[in-house]
């Protein structure tokens, strides 16, 4: 019999954990790769909460339970997860392991999945647990597995070459830098956890995870060259053996821990952001030499070759066409009243599929209407589903997978009515315009090698500060090359908080989103955001190098929202010179009315 309400799936788990002599029980968003996005396989925290966002965790004790997320989810949470079964609690301002130590009693085991956590939470904790008297112990197979009884099996589905062509660089060439980077260290091999990063270093694809192109799949590179892939013998193709020739042995899945195991009296580099804690255990516990670093295709694929740059404009023309229809469509049908977030949604996938090209979205389109606007990861379905008010703020933030690139893009427009007379306020146009304002200024900003995405972070959020606002999200996140939409190491966000990545500095051929917003619970929500190439600048008399940003993303912004007396000089030119861009791009790939709604939508201010 299949468990249909969450009440009865948490009373399952509850019976399941008494049965292990368990106390308690932890339940990540993750899977064996600390992936961000998962497979439907690895969706244990929907299952059993009902939560849908991507960032989030649970922890279930005999008699109470709470979900843990951060500010993109507080609005989110409230309507997924049932109140009565978990209390609401916010990260950073506590931590799962606070409130364990708060909540469990003197002398429980709180089991977790080491294949679905990090080596730092474990330690972080299990060392909280300790102090309260409690214990933290690694499960024998996951709990809720045991009591998931139409849990989806993960996929098989083939993993693809992914051609030089777009790559821009072979996968022996990758295979030696990493080599020499182990080489340089002293070190035998590296353990590649990531899906993004396997797929990189054998320029390999896949379809395994919703919206992200990876194979499941782990890597150990080795300091001659070679790697071992640990992958589904029904995965590999003759053209994926043929790609990867001699120097990579493709061994079954279930070899990696005995491969790990193998590895005694070796030094071996593991990733503690990428790696989970039974990596760790395996080769640990057989006797090799652990070695905690930044896995070494971490910096190497953020920062994108030439061909990777030249097929990221390609891929963001092409989606900045279908953008453009889709604000054309828009413009002629929200203000009759008939659309809703599903369609909307649904119309902008269909003008991506028109190009032709279109592998998949690069994550779940938000669209989001009224006050679903204020939740900044709104994920719309049927029951959420609202109408498109005409009079109304309308913000979607959407993406798209293409071989040569991935797009990552947020419109807030005004829908007007059909007798036109319905105009935004004073309030909306002035939050528009300061949210406009960030956006602007970090597109020009310059800046000196070394400088991080944390020092940045403050100019999207300037003249927001100065009404007294803000946003609860990061400013910029990197984007991968046919993979992940978001990728590390880089980003744009404040220090505080110990927000991972925000200290690294910004290098020629990363790329970044630049999306500052501003969220009333409850009225309304507004985010600008293109997509932005880091890359050098020549200034008159500088000493030293400096950087700047190229801005990626053609595709018009709402100039019904824009109080044009609110914007300097230099920001009039910047909206202009962008919108010229923009024409210029775009217009050889429209006709008849698009075109002349794009002409209109891209004249100076």
């Amino acid at each position: 019999m299949l468990m249909n309400t969450h009440e009865a799936r948490l009373d399952a788990l509850r019976k399941e954990l008494k049965a292990r002599g368990l106390d308690g029980f932890v339940i990540p968003i993750s899977d064996e790769h600390m992936s961000e996005y998962v497979g439907a396989y690895a969706q244990r925290l929907a299952w059993l909460t009902g939560f849908g966002g991507s960032a989030g965790s649970a922890a279930v004790l005999a008699d109470r339970a709470a979900v843990f997320v951060d500010g993109r989810y507080t609005l989110q949470v409230r309507e997924q997860v049932d109140a009565r079964l978990f209390e609401y609690q916010s990260v950073p301002a506590t931590s799962m392991a606070e409130w364990l130590a708060a909540n469990a009693p003197a002398g429980a085991r709180i089991g977790y999945d080491a294949w679905l956590h990090g080596k730092p939470w474990v330690d972080q904790t299990g060392a909280a647990l300790k102090a309260k008297g409690a214990e933290l112990v690694a499960t024998k197979g996951n709990p809720i597995d045991a009591i998931w009884q139409d849990r989806p099996a993960p996929s098989l589905a083939p993993a693809m070459v992914h051609p030089t062509e777009h790559a821009g660089q072979s996968s022996e060439a990758k295979r030696s830098q990493v080599a020499e980077w182990l080489t340089a260290r002293g070190l035998d091999a590296a353990v590649v956890s990531a899906l993004d990063g396997v797929a990189w270093l054998l320029n390999i694809r896949g379809s395994d995870v919703d919206r992200t192109p990876v194979a499941l799949s782990f890597v150990l590179a080795h300091a001659d060259g070679t790697a071992e892939l640990f992958i589904a013998e029904e995965k590999v193709t003759p053209e994926l053996r043929a790609h990867l020739g001699n120097a990579v042995t493709i061994r079954p899945r279930e070899a990696f821990v005995p491969q790990l195991q193998a590895l005694a009296g070796k030094k071996v580099a593991v990733d503690p952001e990428r790696s989970v804690q039974a990596v760790f255990a395996a080769l640990e516990g057989a006797g090799a030499q652990v070695v905690e670093l930044t896995d070494p295709t971490v910096l190497a694929k953020a920062v994108k070759n030439e061909v990777e740059q030249a097929g990221q404009r390609a891929a963001q023309a092409r989606d900045g066409a279908a953008i453009a229809r889709f604000l054309h469509w828009l413009s002629v049908e929200a203000p009759k009243g008939r659309q809703d977030e599903l369609s909307a949604a649904a119309k902008l996938q269909a003008f991506r599929e028109e190009t032709g090209l279109l592998k998949d979205l690069s994550f779940d389109t938000i669209s989001a209407a009224g006050a679903h606007a204020a939740s900044p990861h709104y994920k719309v379905d049927e029951a959420s589903n609202i109408p498109i008010e005409p009079g109304s703020v309308y913000l979607v933030d959407s993406g798209g997978q293409y071989a040569d690139g991935t797009t990552d893009i947020t419109r807030t427009v005004w829908i007007g009515s059909e007798d036109g007379l319905a105009e935004p306020t004073t309030e909306h146009k002035d939050r528009f315009t300061r949210v406009l304002k960030g956006h602007i200024m970090l597109a020009l900003a310059v800046f000196p090698k070394g400088t991080a995405g944390s020092q940045l972070d403050s100019l999207a959020r300037y003249a927001l500060w100065q009404a007294g606002v803000d946003y609860a999200h990061g400013t910029g996140h990197g984007v991968g090359s046919f993979l992940s939409v978001h990728e590390g190491p880089q980003r744009i966000a404040k220090a505080a908080g110990g927000q991972a990545g925000t200290g690294q500095e910004l290098l020629p051929g990363m790329i970044l989103s630049n999306e500052p917003g501003y969220y009333k619970a409850g009225d309304f929500g507004i985010r600008t955001e293109n997509l932005v190439l880091v890359e050098p600048r020549e200034i008159a008399g500088q000493e030293g190098e400096y950087f700047g940003f190229e801005t990626l993303t053609p595709a018009p912004i709402d100039r019904s929202l824009v109080d044009d007396s609110m914007l300097t000089r230099d920001e009039v030119e910047w909206w202009n010179a962008y919108h010229a861009k923009v024409w210029q791009i775009l217009s050889p790939q429209l006709h008849g009315d698009a075109l002349e709604w794009l002409r209109g939508a891209c004249a100076p201010l």
